[in-house]
């Protein structure tokens, strides 16, 4: 079981019902998550040996293609393919960052150390940067402006799609300067460095966030800072020595930054995004999340490693991936037809994309639920 721990069934009463209906509607909840839990009761274990043999495969494979990607003459099929092939496995390489940070601590130590030393550094994203992943998890922060992976996209205009899409392209230049540049200078500097732990030190899609690293893994950050700027630098003198020329840098920052853009489209499906930035409950935070059931080719690389079943990991966040397709299958089958959970489905990544665009068509400016995030009030 991971530190995310399950909620017991009584939690989900978080303040007595107004009215015997308002009571009715909590006791169907219970009852079916209680349910929910039983069925899935024996699949909480991870298996080592599942998560060794995807990740060095995926990562592996990536790196050998990039390499036919350099090498290959321009524009070639070989470097077409290597391109697209490396990209979609680096992503999926890449997402086990989010298994990592819901692991238990000391479970599984070498494999995040090991994930850091072949993903984590050489693409400057190493996964301690990941660990405000539990706020989207928390009752206190999921879907207001304190949690750094939730914009109400489909409570405001679409020109918010639309700004959050343009920032994908920006992504490889903002981390190479937060290690290249704004690292090194805040280890000399404290006000620097307050503002960097604040301002630049999680992994989010949510521009607005703001909310300071940790203390307790300040040592871990800066470990992992010093190797991304050795890295960067060991970079900058192949450079200035030539072997690496401007079309490699081109070649590097297209790859990189699709790999990227990959994930950022992917997460437009991840949610409804309909929230106004009010607390929600577990059961709410569960409804407002999406799992995509198709079976095409498309769902299976845009949503690797678990992403597809993004509800039933907001339902049960304790949940190893390569269990989820098998849980997903239980409680289709064995919930009752009024379950909420049957109705959290989409067959692909375009149905909900489409929701979510057909939402935002109908807010008008003066509605956004973005003035909230822009004012980013303190919640108590």
């Amino acid at each position: 079981m991971s530190s995310l721990s399950l909620p017991a069934v009584s939690e989900l009463r978080a303040e007595p019902a107004a009215d015997p209906a308002a009571e009715a509607a909590r006791a169907r909840d219970a009852a079916w998550y209680q349910q929910a839990r039983e069925i899935v009761g024996d699949l909480y274990q991870r298996s080592p040996l599942i998560y060794w043999t995807d990740f060095l495969l995926s990562i592996g494979v990536a790196w050998g293609l990039t390499a036919v990607y350099f090498t290959a003459p321009t524009w070639s099929a070989a470097q077409i393919l290597s391109f697209v092939g490396s990209s979609i496995l680096f992503f999926r390489a890449g997402t086990f960052i989010h298994e990592l940070v819901h692991m238990p601590p000391n479970q599984m130590t070498w494999f995040g150390r090991v994930w850091n030393l072949l993903m984590g550094i050489p693409l400057l994203a190493p996964w301690i940067m990941y660990r405000n992943h539990v706020d989207h998890h928390s009752a206190r922060y999921f879907g207001t402006p304190d949690d750094g992976e939730y914009l109400p996209l489909a409570a405001s205009p679409v020109s918010e799609i639309l700004k959050y899409l343009a920032q994908a392209p920006l992504l490889p230049l903002f981390v190479v300067v937060r290690f290249g540049i704004l690292a090194p200078l805040s280890w000399l500097h404290r006000g620097l460095r307050e503002w960097v732990l604040t301002a630049t030190s999680a992994a989010v899609s949510n521009p607005y966030y703001r909310k300071r690293f940790p203390k307790r893994d300040e040592n871990h950050l800066k470990i992992v800072e010093a190797l991304c700027f050795l890295y960067l630098a060991g970079l900058v003198a192949l450079v200035v020595k030539g072997v690496i020329t401007a079309h490699h840098l081109l070649l590097a920052y297209l790859l990189f930054a699709w790999t990227l853009n990959l994930n950022w489209v992917r997460n437009l499906a991840a949610h409804r995004y309909g929230n106004q930035g009010d607390r929600m409950t577990h059961l709410a935070q569960f409804s407002d999340s999406i799992n995509i059931t198709g079976q095409t080719w498309l769902t299976v690389l845009l949503f690797p490693v678990g992403l597809r079943y993004h509800a039933l990991h907001h339902l049960f966040p304790s949940l190893p991936y390569h269990n989820l397709g098998e849980a997903h299958r239980r409680l289709s089958e064995r919930l009752p037809p009024d379950a909420p959970y049957h109705a959290t489905g989409r067959e692909s990544f375009f149905a909900a994309a489409a929701d979510l665009w057909r939402a935002a068509g109908q807010t008008a400016p003066g509605q956004s639920a973005m003035r909230r995030w822009l004012r980013k009030p303190q919640l108590n």
